[in-house]
């Protein structure tokens, strides 16, 4: 005999667009190189040749943590 429920899932696991992300599922970096274009995106600019020069400085300046420190 099946079980007519769905098999319920931890809450933390899965998001829903109804509630907030749980921490376990944000990430800050997937693991590769980070960009400057990751960096002014990150910062909420849009991307132009002056914002890339500044992401650019940022990165040689402070390495991937740049990055780190631009997201919550």
């Amino acid at each position: 005999m099946s079980n007519s429920q769905p098999e319920a899932s931890p809450p933390e696991t899965h998001w829903h667009p109804d509630r907030a992300t749980p921490d376990n599922l944000l990430h800050t970096r997937t693991g590769a190189d980070v960009s400057p274009e990751d960096i002014v995106l990150a910062s909420g600019k849009d991307l132009t040749p002056n914002t890339l020069e500044w992401a650019k400085r940022k990165l040689a300046q402070e390495g991937p943590a740049a990055l780190d420190k631009l997201l919550p």
